[in-house]
């Protein structure tokens, strides 16, 4: 499937900040599964951006707006060609739990192993499991329960954007049995993680048609969704929040322990005022493919030859969305 993304994210302050310091989650990765076929990105104020690659392997971008600003706009557009993921098995072998007790998934897999920030056992999550009877699941295969476990989180949650926010424990949704795909994740990787299976938070988009029905996505925001390791098969990818695996229809962005190894966006300011963040997302079917230049060369800058170009967001159709910068 060949799609084209455009993510808007602009800051808006209530009086001029002396300086902003940026980094951005945002460059579709590349890998067998999905090939990237083109990336832009765009900021207003116009500065210089920096990249490098984190420890997982994501593409970072940096940049640093040294002057009095009121607005601060960021523009990322990315052509991707995405394939569909092989096909599983309908199950594993029991021994698949003796390969996760292994030596080299517990070096390999160490960060994806063990709690972490959001993912983190709680109270409420061990209720959660009893009431569910999910610690039975070890009684099957491990690719049997992961998918049950989908399954399960997919009846238990409502998807409601707002309940949440992208601080939100994982308490909270499973307070209120409501939430976001943010909240999802988190909570099918504690459980996994608790179970001895490596588990990794996923950044990314998702194409969704909701006319067509089946998806609870959030065609205007950005998506996030679980991969689980398991030595036959390697990673692979569950959407808690739709109840299906990863298919062609998903762009991973960056993968990490949590939520806060990946924000699309993170940043501080120097200044005494208040901020406001609005966020639009556009995920759309491609009809050709344009190549530009490989990984991390296609940096467009804001201005060219001395001409303003029109805002960015105005070239966006004013398609803003006022959310908190949360994947839903």
């Amino acid at each position: 499937m060949l799609l084209e993304i455009r993510h808007l994210t602009q800051y808006a302050y209530s009086e001029p900040v002396h300086e902003s310091v940026l980094e951005l989650w945002a460059q579709p990765q590349k890998s067998a599964r999905q090939r990237l076929i083109s990336f832009s990105l765009e900021v207003e104020p116009a500065t210089q951006l920096f990249s490098y690659v984190d420890a997982y392997g994501n593409a970072v971008y940096h940049c640093d707006i040294p002057h009095a600003h009121e607005r601060l706009v960021i523009e990322a557009k990315a052509g991707v060609e995405t394939n569909e993921a092989p096909v599983l098995p309908s199950a594993l072998d029991m021994y698949e739990w003796d390969r996760l007790n292994g030596e080299f998934v517990k070096g390999d897999c160490f960060d994806f192993l063990h709690p972490h920030g959001f993912a983190t056992p709680t109270p409420a999550l061990l209720a959660f499991m009893k009431t569910y009877a999910l610690d039975e699941l070890r009684r099957v295969d491990p690719l049997t329960a992961v998918r049950t476990l989908n399954q399960t989180l997919y009846d238990a949650f409502a998807y409601e954007a707002g309940v949440t926010d992208a601080n939100s424990p994982i308490d909270h949704a499973l307070e209120e049995g409501r939430g976001v795909c943010q909240d999802f994740a988190h909570i099918m990787i504690a459980i996994c993680r608790s179970w001895g299976v490596p588990a990794r938070y996923v950044s990314g988009y998702v194409f969704s048609d909701r006319t067509a029905g089946g998806d609870r996505s959030n065609p205007g925001a950005t998506h996030a969704w679980v991969e689980v390791f398991l030595p036959s098969l390697r990673w692979v990818g569950f959407d808690p929040t739709n109840n299906v695996l990863t298919g062609e229809r998903h762009v991973v962005v960056a993968t990490g322990r949590d939520y806060n190894d990946v924000p699309p966006s993170r940043g501080v300011f120097k200044g005494d005022a208040d901020s406001e963040l609005s966020v639009a997302v556009q995920v759309r079917k491609a009809r050709a493919a344009h190549v530009e230049p490989e990984f991390m060369r296609a940096l467009k800058p804001s201005h060219a030859g001395g001409v303003r170009r029109p805002s960015i967001a105005a070239a966006f159709d004013h398609q803003l969305l006022q959310q908190q910068q949360q994947q839903q």
